[in-house]
C-alpha cells in the first residue's frame, strides 16, 4: 500500500487532468530534521514524521537513509514535486543531527547544498544556500524534537543534498555566485503544479473579473514582492492587483484584448529590468541579460568601463545596484532604464492603452517610474476614491 503523504486530495485540473501538488526541498529538509532530533534524542527509530507547511498542510513525510553513530542521528526524506515538472523531483534531502556543549541550535548546509560567495542574497557570504522560510521552518522542527523530550543542550543539524552537485549545474545558482550545490527553497512548503497556458490562462480569467466590474485601469505586480511593496508603501488599492507572474507580454495583449485603458505595473527591478530590453517573459529560463541591461544604461548615464565591468561581474541585480550607488549615478543610470521600460511597453501594446511602471528593491525601495506611471497612479486613485465615497453615500 502506498505511503499517504497527507497531499492526496490536493491537487488542480489542468487540460482536463488532475495535477498533484508535491512539497518542497525546504519541507524535506525541515521534517528530515524533525527525525533525525527525534531519534538523537528519543533513542528509538521512527520510520514516519508530521511536519505543519507554512500553507497550513499537514504532510506525513517517510525517513529513508537512517543511519545512526556515537552521538548523532542522520536520515532524508525524498523529495516528491507532484506533477510539477522539477530537476530535484526524487531526490534525497538529508539531515544529521549532533549534540553540541555549546548552547543553541546551529544549521549549516553539507554536501550539495550550495554555499554563497558574493553579497545581495539573503544569506550572507560564507553561508548556506537556505533561504529564510525553509530555515525557520528547520529551526522550529528542531526546536519542538527538542522540547518533547526536555533537551535544553546544544545541537547542530547539517541538511545535505549529494545529488545537489550535479543538479545545481543545470541552474542560475554558480551565476548568482552559489556554489557547490542547489539551494533549499520554498516559502509556502508546498509545490503546486502550474503549467505556463495554464497559468496564463488563470491570469486572464482574473483581469476578466476585474475588467467585468468596471476597472478600466488595472494594477498589476509580478509577485509577492511587488504586492509587498504595493501594499506597505503605495496609497493604491492594494486588494484589487492581478498577479501576472512572468508574463508581462501576454497580461498587455489581454488588457488591449478585453478593452482595458491601462495597466500599471508595481515590480522588484530583479525582474522587470528585463522589458528595457524588450523581454517581456522575465522567467530566467526565457532570459536573463540583467546585468547587460543595468550596465549599458550605466554607460548611458556616464559611467566608465570599470563600473560597467563591475555591474557585469555582479551576482544579482542588488549587488549591481550597490555599483551603481558608490559611483553616484544610481538614479541617472534608473531614469535610463524608465524611458527604456516605457518604450517597449508601448512597442508592445502599440501605443492602444496606457502603461506604466514603478520599480522598487528591498535595499533603496523606491527607484523610479515610467513617463506615464503618474497618470496611471492617478487615474487609479480617483477611481478608488469615487467607489468609496459611493460606498459612504449609500449608507
Amino acid at each position: 500500500m502506498k505511503h499517504k503523504t497527507g497531499l492526496e486530495d490536493y491537487y488542480v485540473i489542468r487540460n482536463q487532468k488532475k495535477m498533484r501538488f508535491g512539497y518542497t526541498t525546504g519541507s524535506c529538509a525541515a521534517a528530515a530534521c524533525k527525525g533525525a532530533v527525534t531519534m538523537l534524542l528519543g533513542g528509538k527509530q521512527i520510520s514516519e514524521v508530521e511536519l505543519m507547511t507554512p500553507k497550513g498542510i499537514l504532510l506525513h513525510l517517510e525517513l529513508e537513509e537512517i543511519t545512526k553513530g556515537q552521538g548523532y542521528v542522520s536520515c532524508a526524506i525524498r523529495k516528491d514535486a507532484g506533477d510539477d515538472p522539477d530537476t530535484t523531483n526524487g531526490i534525497l534531502v538529508f539531515a544529521r543531527a549532533e549534540k553540541r556543549d555549546i548552547p543553541g541550535i546551529v544549521i549549516d548546509g553539507g554536501v550539495g547544498v550550495g554555499r554563497v560567495t558574493k553579497p545581495g542574497l539573503s544569506q550572507r557570504v560564507g553561508e548556506a544556500a537556505i533561504n529564510p522560510v525553509p530555515k525557520a521552518m528547520i529551526l522550529r522542527s528542531a526546536e519542538e524534537a527538542a522540547d518533547r523530550f526536555s533537551y535544553e543542550g546544544g545541537m547542530k543539524i547539517t541538511i545535505s543534498v549529494p545529488e545537489g552537485v550535479e543538479i545545481a549545474k543545470k541552474t542560475f545558482n554558480p551565476r548568482l555566485g552559489i556554489v557547490g550545490g542547489i539551494s533549499i527553497l520554498g516559502t509556502s512548503g508546498i509545490v503546486e503544479p502550474m503549467s505556463e497556458k495554464a497559468l496564463v490562462e488563470s491570469i486572464r480569467v482574473e483581469m476578466k473579473q476585474h475588467a467585468s466590474q468596471g476597472e478600466e485601469y488595472l494594477l498589476v505586480t509580478p509577485g509577492n514582492y511587488g504586492a509587498d511593496y504595493l501594499r506597505e508603501h503605495m496609497k493604491l488599492p492594494f486588494e484589487k492587483n492581478i498577479k501576472c507572474s512572468n508574463y508581462v507580454g501576454e497580461t498587455i495583449d489581454m488588457a488591449v484584448d478585453m478593452g482595458v485603458k491601462g495597466i500599471l505595473f508595481v515590480a522588484h527591478i530583479g525582474k522587470f529590468v528585463k522589458v528595457a530590453a524588450g523581454i517581456m517573459n522575465t522567467h530566467s529560463h526565457s532570459a536573463d541579460g540583467r546585468m547587460e541591461i543595468l550596465a549599458a544604461n550605466a554607460i548611458r548615464a556616464g559611467a566608465d568601463i570599470a563600473c560597467a565591468r563591475k555591474i557585469l561581474n555582479a551576482g544579482t541585480t542588488d549587488e549591481a545596484l550597490d555599483i551603481l550607488q558608490e559611483n553616484q549615478i544610481l538614479m541617472p543610470a534608473m531614469k535610463e532604464i524608465m524611458e527604456r521600460i516605457q518604450f517597449y511597453l508601448n512597442h508592445r501594446s502599440y501605443e492602444q492603452i496606457l502603461l506604466g511602471a514603478v520599480l522598487f528593491n528591498n535595499t533603496y525601495g523606491y527607484l523610479g517610474q515610467t513617463r506615464d506611471a503618474a497618470e496611471l497612479i492617478r487615474l487609479i486613485s480617483e477611481k478608488e476614491n469615487r467607489e468609496c465615497r459611493t460606498i459612504m453615500e449609500t449608507k
